[in-house]
């Protein structure tokens, strides 16, 4: 089994993925600086406090050496922040990705697995995309991801690295034991928001839009459950561990949801009729964005397992229910 370094490990995706890491018997090191993540959502997983910004603790801890890979989650997430503080993404979500990458080739790391979006798409012309599909991202959080994809893209060009780019599309849900799940502040998710507002943690949500041109006037997304993307990963790190060329892969069910849809699923399982306000258009929202996922069935043999909807907001649902417990204990 391989020795892997996780960045971002404490955070929503990152959690996930090490957990079905270690259940493969991986050996892997967390380095995360907590700003969004959590202790306990490592399950026990060796924790590196630290940031990426901080180039002698990086250094010291990839001297170790015997890295096998790089998985690579450590980000800011939040579109809306993005516009208002450009800086700060293109701080971390690049320029720290430029130096992990300095000093992966500085001390031979060979595998890299970066965590991506379909955000690098921005407003395709048509609602599914694939990985040849124009990168034409609208706001700062995408051309942050679209700038690293590149220089990963270039170092792997003139270097021994080999890379898989994994964009992501609607990651929703929790982890099905109920172990772990999103804990992102502040978090602006669909599905996440919907649950909060039906367990009362929230008055109520807002749904931006409901005259775009889609059977119900609401936005269409590809919702994948977390767990089948954490699934992906390791596909992905075995696809490099066998010797598998760089690649990039989108990361969905190839079909999607309304906005209207996912609200009465949670309102459904939920029983509770909370209220929805309708508000206008956000800007840069598609009607539609599906990810197109033939290569990485393919190539990586990924079969999801938890495509429902209602699976999905069950699993967020029970965990908000677990998140709400929790707060009411430690008052």
């Amino acid at each position: 089994m391989a020795k892997l370094l996780v960045t971002g490990g404490a955070g929503y995706i990152g959690s996930h993925v090490l957990k079905q890491l270690r259940a493969a018997g991986h050996e892997v090191l967390v380095y995360d600086n907590l700003s969004t993540g959590h202790r306990h959502a490592l399950l026990g997983a060796p924790l590196i406090v630290g940031d990426l910004a901080d180039r002698a603790l990086l250094s010291q801890v990839l001297a170790q050496g015997d890295f096998a890979a790089v998985l690579h989650f450590a980000a800011h997430i939040i579109v809306p922040e993005s516009v208002s503080h450009p800086l700060k993404y293109y701080g971390n979500n690049t320029r720290n990705t430029l130096q992990l990458l300095e000093l992966c080739h500085e001390f031979g790391i060979e595998r890299f697995i970066f965590s991506s979006t379909a955000a690098v798409y921005g407003i395709p012309e048509t609602g599914q995309v694939n990985e040849e599909s124009p990168l034409l991202p609208i706001n700062p959080y995408g051309a942050s991801k679209m700038m690293s994809e590149r220089m990963l893209i270039d170092l792997s060009s003139v270097s021994a690295l080999r890379h898989v780019i994994l964009r992501y599309f609607n990651v929703a849900g929790a982890d099905l034991q109920g172990e772990i799940g999103q804990e992102t502040p502040e978090a602006t998710h669909l599905i996440k928001v919907a649950c909060q507002a039906a367990i009362g943690m929230r008055p109520g949500m807002k749904v931006f839009g409901d005259d775009y041109a889609t059977a119900d006037g609401t936005c269409i997304r590809d919702y994948i459950h977390i767990d089948d993307l954490a699934r992906a990963h390791v596909a992905a790190l075995n696809y490099l561990l066998a010797g598998g060329p760089s690649e990039i892969f989108n990361c969905g069910y190839g079909h999607g949801s309304s906005v209207t849809e996912v609200v009465k699923a949670v309102k459904s399982l939920s029983g509770v009729d909370f209220p929805v306000e309708m508000s206008g258009r956000r800007a840069g929202d598609p009607p539609m964005l599906i990810a197109a996922n033939d290569k990485i069935k393919k190539v990586l043999g990924w079969q999801p397992k938890n495509d429902d909807l209602e699976l999905i907001v069950s699993s967020a649902l029970h965990w908000e229910k677990v998140c709400a417990a929790r707060e009411i204990n430690l008052k």
